[in-house]
């Protein structure tokens, strides 16, 4: 039996246990903006890199564990080398962890998702190459014509590399010592780099959809095909909404936004599309990863609304910075890509055989299903509330007046987190004991 499932499955387990830590420290900085002192051992400038490096190594360890278990597994292409496997793990993890040492510490260095020192970038960046090496070798091999989801996948892979080295860019003079040209690379290369693991998530979904509803023509059509190329486009554009405030050109912005917007819609068009076309004993039979992604169209859905109206240049102006592109934010990681990724994760769970073997504790999925969901959207009310009312405070207010103001939200903000975590960890404990049986199954030891 290929040691490749037992890598895949460690990097599905490091994401979870990734996102649960993640959500610990996001939990701690919520809590530190209305209670002073509030866990003093971890202040805020530590919990806040802390929660987003995590929280994006999840989505990056979800989506890589399903990409190494999906090819040899339904694709039927064997990787080039499972070594290299084994060796991106054993990079990524080390490194992970020494980032986590770092913040605690108080070693920072780095810019907005990268606040770690830039030294590290560097085995980051060597394992992503063995990534790349390791995928084409082995996606080449296939003649016949690619499903939407590889090239996805493919076009993630490259981008992130690109988009990785521009965030970097900064530690050279040229770039840092130019406020203008530095602020406008960064929020590129960030919008950019979102566009990367997008590429790789919705592929993930529609390689699902594909999958649960036996429908090997959804990959191919048209539609799944102009999803790709608005995403591409959106990797080149779509960052250019965070620069009204930096000097560009105002084409830019307006190419941007279209894109952005087209992007969501398709994409929630695909899956409503989707599930149209499932039978009631389909639904049911894959339940858990069908729930899933119903929730990240509902997210879609309302992300887009939001999406929409922070595209109108007044809005945006005044928007911009506050909790409003917090909510955007939160919306797009939690509400669409997380729920995708776990419907990843249920669907590598349940595997070949039946589904009860391995949720035998679906109850406490389902209660997390709906307290996560509901907890995520007053979660989101209460920013998108925060960030109205700081948007519209008067300017003869000081920051403290202000945070005053809004306070009453960022508490319902803090307290609705909990509910998040809670809805997570119901979901995630059951989720990581199942793995456990996936290893038995596939005879490997644990």
């Amino acid at each position: 039996m290929s040691r490749t499932k037992d890598t895949s499955f460690i990097f599905i387990l490091a994401g979870m246990i990734a996102l649960v830590l993640g959500l610990i420290f996001g939990s701690i900085g919520a809590f530190q903006m209305i209670i002073p002192n509030f866990l003093p051992e971890i202040p805020f400038f530590k919990a806040r890199p802390l929660h987003v490096s995590l929280v994006v190594a999840w989505i990056f360890l979800i989506a890589i564990g399903g990409i190494y278990h999906y090819v040899p597994k339904y694709l039927g292409l064997k990787w080039h080398s499972n070594k290299l496997i084994k060796i991106h793990l054993w990079i990524f993890f080390g490194t992970g962890i020494l980032i986590i040492l770092s913040y605690l510490n108080g070693k920072f260095g780095g810019r907005e998702y990268w606040e770690f020192p830039p030294i590290f970038a560097i085995p980051i960046l060597f394992s992503w190459l063995l990534f790349a090496y390791n995928f084409y070798k082995t996606i080449f091999r296939k003649k016949q014509s690619w499903p939407v989801y590889i090239w996805m996948w493919a076009s993630g892979i490259a981008f992130f590399f690109i988009t990785f080295l521009e965030a970097n860019s900064w530690i050279f003079d040229y770039i840092s010592g130019n406020i203008v040209r530095e602020i406008t690379i960064q929020w590129k290369a960030y919008g950019a780099l979102v566009g990367s693991w997008n590429l790789l998530v919705y592929g993930t979904a529609i390689f699902i959809m594909e999958r649960i509803g036996k429908n090997t023509k959804l990959a191919l059509s048209k539609t799944a095909f102009l999803l790709y190329f608005l995403g591409l486009t959106n990797l080149i554009f779509g960052w250019a909404h965070h620069t009204y405030v930096v000097p560009s050109a105002s084409w830019i912005r307006y190419v941007a936004y279209g894109v952005s917007m087209s992007e969501l819609l398709i994409l929630g068009k695909i899956i409503w599309d989707w599930k149209k076309s499932i039978s009631t004993a389909q639904k049911h039979f894959h339940l858990l990863p069908y729930r899933f992604l119903f929730a990240s169209d509902i997210w879609v859905f309302l992300n887009l609304i939001l999406a929409l109206l922070m595209s109108i240049p007044g809005i945006n102006i005044l928007s911009h910075g506050t909790h409003i592109t917090v909510a955007h934010a939160m919306g797009s990681t939690i509400g669409i890509n997380s729920m995708i990724l776990l419907s990843s994760v249920f669907y590598i769970l349940k595997g070949d055989h039946n589904q009860s073997r391995y949720l035998r504790f679906s109850k406490s999925v389902h209660s997390g299903f709906w307290l996560l969901n509901i907890s995520l959207a007053f979660f989101w009310l209460s920013l998108l509330m925060a960030g109205v009312g700081k948007a519209m405070s008067s300017s003869s207010m000081n920051f403290q007046e202000m945070m005053l103001k809004i306070e009453p939200y960022l508490t319902g903000f803090a307290y609705s987190g909990i509910g998040i975590l809670i809805g997570l960890l119901l979901i995630l404990i059951p989720a990581i004991i199942s793995l456990r049986y996936r290893y038995q199954d596939e005879r490997i030891s644990l």
